[in-house]
């Protein structure tokens, strides 16, 4: 098994998290997405689309980070990711699409390069556009676990779920834009009970390959 990553990519991030919680560990293959390996002809012969992450698994490649996360649930089911009822499994996912689908892709690399180059954007207008709509997604997800009376000390129940997969390192990311977290105890709050676990303190991407050394 191979896991081509780029240690600050959020979705590789969120992969990394679940491959963790799974008991998985594969060669870890950097592609570096600050000088374009992703674009270039050898990586793109792995995933056309070059983007990360990807996961190779008995010569067959596995792209989009939500698609791979199932894969794993389903081939890989304890300890589960997702619930056995089918309406919790819809809340869980629920929570994890806030993130994957409203919040992670309107801040990704591209997305900030092209503020950047194609639109004159400065830090401080990048770190605007990406705090206005990773703050409204927070907003989100504190209300909807707010309204679960019956949530532990992650976003569903006492263990991690693929809500708390994607939940991290969308807190990650949202420092690097110098968005205030404080704003959203509860979230800090699970995000300290999943630091509490080597699996998200393997993940981080500070103890990656490819993390440049302090």
């Amino acid at each position: 098994m191979k896991l081509y990553s780029y240690f600050r990519s959020g979705t590789s991030h969120r992969l990394r998290i679940a491959l963790a919680l799974k008991g998985l560990h594969p060669d870890y293959v950097p592609v570096d997405l600050l000088h374009g390996e992703q674009a270039g002809a050898q990586y793109r012969a792995v995933n056309p689309q070059g983007l990360v992450p990807a996961l190779e698994v008995d010569g067959q490649v596995l792209i989009q980070s939500p698609a791979i996360i199932e894969w794993l649930d389903e081939t890989y089911p304890e300890p589960p990711l997702l619930p056995r009822d089918p309406l919790q499994r819809a809340r869980v996912r629920a929570l994890a699409a806030v993130v994957g689908c409203d919040m992670h892709p309107l801040n990704n690399r591209r997305v900030v390069e092209y503020l950047r180059g194609e639109l004159g954007c400065d830090g401080a207008g990048i770190d605007a556009w990406c705090g206005t709509w990773m703050g409204a997604g927070f907003d989100a997800l504190d209300a909807l676990l707010a309204a679960d009376p019956a949530r532990g000390r992650f976003c569903f129940g006492t263990a991690p779920s693929v809500a708390d997969v994607y939940l991290v390192p969308q807190m990650t990311t949202a420092r690097r834009f110098h968005v205030d977290l404080s704003r959203w105890p509860r979230l800090l709050d699970i995000e300290a009970a999943c630091q509490e676990l080597q699996a998200f303190r393997d993940a981080a991407p500070a103890a990656q390959p490819d993390a440049p050394t302090p």
